[in-house]
């Protein structure tokens, strides 16, 4: 009992301190401060296009740090950077100097924390939890979003930006850092509790290879690919859905859509977790990439409050399930000694993703005028993901197959 309430307490603390470190979602409002002072559009958006490059570059190495040191000092030095980079900020004066805080420093602690929390809550729980896990830790980064967005915009009315980067900083210091110091991983010795009625499956994980074996397989690509595919389409829609609606609809206010869109994003992430460990990894992105074109193909016609929120619900689903199965699956067909650095490789496709998401909707509403040929663009993508969770197979499962030939 006394381990499982230590493997609870490790799965809270990691869900608790992604609440904290997801303050990129917080962005947005800190962009339109800024553009009401008088800095350009170009200027104000800079810094978080550094810090998501930052945080996808810093996830790579942070991830083979704690496979060889473990999460706790890592996770520590993650959480005190992002804090540092919000209280510098406070004092930034220039596009330059705000674009090296909070991009560079925030950017790369929230890589170095949220490296370290997936990984670590995995080896509490048994391995058929993998799902389950990744989808509760993912889930606290993407319900970020909820509270730090209000939040945040009313310390801004209130305070102003840079006492606000102060107040925000200070907070993540007093609250991630005393959690990331409960985060270890489980003695040598420890084996998690087996489920009741469980029975292990046939096409088991390859056992524990290293980021350069697991780049020789052809899963990795088949999956790096299927995840850069995907999350490019729900980026696009993520990072445009205001306008989307401004675009397709006589609404004014529109804003509740970005909330909406949190919500489900967190709330697929566990429930896409929940439904890879009974049906497995691969078919639960099959469904969703499947629920995910449909949506693409009818999201023009998406034309009223409802409407829209449907749209924006499915898609929240459809990327939440990403973040939620994508490490599952690399734990299941790599292992977990060295998941750190592997699932740090993998996450290039989000990084790259981030690229092509805003390209192809800036590209069709510069060329058209709104939003239709990026939803086809985004729905065949989608298609070549579907094709891909058809034809990939579990590592261990081709390794036996082999065997046995």
């Amino acid at each position: 009992m006394k381990k499982m309430n230590k493997a609870a307490g490790i799965l809270a603390a990691g869900f608790f301190i992604n609440m904290c470190i997801g303050i990129l979602y917080a962005w947005s409002v800190f962009k339109q401060s800024l553009v009401e002072q008088g800095w350009s559009n170009a200027d104000a958006s800079m810094p978080y296009t550094v810090a998501t490059i930052c945080f996808a570059l810093s996830l790579l190495v942070a991830g083979n740090l704690q496979d060889r040191m473990g999460p706790r000092k890592v996770l520590i030095l993650g959480t005190v950077m992002v804090g540092l980079g919000m209280i510098v900020s406070s004092f930034a004066d220039s596009p330059m100097t705000l674009l090296l805080s909070f991009g560079v420093v925030t950017g790369c602690g929230i890589g170095f924390g949220y490296a370290c929390l997936a990984p670590a809550a995995m080896k509490w729980f048994h391995p058929s939890k993998k799902g389950l896990v990744n989808g509760l830790i993912a889930a606290g980064f993407g319900l970020a979003a909820v509270y730090l967005a209000p939040l945040t915009s009313m310390l801004i009315n209130t305070y102003g930006i840079q006492t606000s980067f102060l107040i925000l900083g200070v907070g993540i210091l007093v609250i991630a850092v005393p959690l990331a110091l409960t985060i270890n991983n489980p003695p040598a010795d420890y084996t998690p509790e087996t489920p009741a009625g469980y029975v292990a499956k046939s096409g088991a994980a390859n056992a524990d290879m290293g980021w350069r074996e697991m780049m020789k397989t052809p899963q990795f690509y088949s999956l790096w690919l299927m995840y850069a595919l995907a999350s490019s389409a729900g980026l696009m829609i993520i990072g445009n859905i205001t306008s989307i609606a401004i675009n397709q609809s006589d609404l004014t206010q529109v804003a509740f859509l970005v909330v909406v869109l949190a919500i489900f994003n967190s709330g697929g992430r566990v429930a896409a977790g929940i439904l890879s460990d009974k049906i497995g990894g691969i078919k639960t992105l099959m469904i969703a990439f499947i629920m995910q074109g449909i949506n693409m193909m009818m999201f023009a016609t998406y034309q009223t409050e409802f409407t829209l929120m449907v749209g924006a619900a499915v898609a929240g689903v459809g990327y939440g399930t990403l973040l939620a199965v994508f490490p599952s699956i690399t734990a299941d067909y790599y292992g977990l000694k060295n998941y750190g650095g592997n699932y740090g490789v993998l996450y290039t496709a989000w990084g790259v993703s981030g690229f092509i998401g805003p390209v192809v909707a800036a590209t069709a509403v510069d060329m058209t005028g709104n939003y239709v040929m990026a939803y086809t663009i985004c729905a065949a993508m989608l298609a070549v993901a579907v094709v891909l969770s058809f034809v990939t197979k579990p590592v261990g499962a081709v390794v036996a197959k082999k065997a046995t030939a």
